[in-house]
């Protein structure tokens, strides 16, 4: 998928694959409960960060949150056959496994300027509690280049999904659970990133440790 994507085309795609399968799959699979849907802006460049513990977690994000989402995933999914459409269907764009990498944030920048929210997930891998323990700048670095808010989201309950030594996904509840908007920073200064990306974080696993 590139970055010229017809913006009218990919949101029609879209939302076609949400409703068809993504969604379906997740209100009666996984009895998905949503919070906060209310505080997601509808309109203009969004920054939309969250916690990360399964590969179910961006389609799972970019449903919930009530607009299209572009959002990084690893780039060895995209060698994997159908997956690999599927992603790009729904608005990933690939990423070098634990790093923002500068291709990554370009095509984040794009997606914004097309009209898509850009996901990313704070701590830039999985972890296996789901919680935020060491979050990285990426969220905060776009979020102040593109003039972007940031919206926190929690995702409950996606770490169960997969059992070890299992490949088959597990029928466990999941709960999503959205912040309040935090203004982008003003410059791109260190200290101001890591301040937000701090308030971000704090937010993220004080709505976690809601549960369900």
């Amino acid at each position: 998928m590139g970055t010229n994507r017809e913006p009218f085309v990919s949101l029609l795609l879209y939302h076609a694959f949400k409703w068809s399968v993504v969604s379906p799959t997740l209100h009666v699979y996984f009895r998905v409960r949503i919070y906060g849907a209310e505080q997601v802006p509808q309109q203009g460049p969004l920054v939309v960060a969250s916690n990360h513990a399964s590969d179910f977690d961006p389609p799972i994000l970019s449903s919930c949150v009530g607009r299209p989402v572009a959002y990084m995933a690893k780039e060895e999914l995209f060698q994997v056959p159908v997956l690999k459409q599927a992603i790009q269907l729904y608005g990933a764009y690939p990423v070098k496994r634990g790093s923002a990498d500068r291709s990554a944030i370009r095509a984040a920048l794009a997606s914004l300027e097309a009209g898509w929210a850009a996901g990313v997930f704070l701590e830039g891998t999985r972890t296996i509690d789901a919680r935020i323990t060491a979050p990285k700048l990426g969220a905060a670095m776009i979020a102040a280049k593109a003039k972007a808010p940031l919206l926190p989201v929690s995702l409950w309950g996606t770490d169960k999904i997969f059992k070890e030594g299992s490949a088959i996904p597990q029928r466990v509840p999941v709960t999503v659970r959205i912040g309040q908007v935090i203004d982008a920073p003003k410059s791109t200064n260190r200290e101001e990133l890591e301040a937000v990306t701090q308030e971000c974080a704090k937010q993220i696993n004080a709505l976690h440790d809601l549960g369900r």
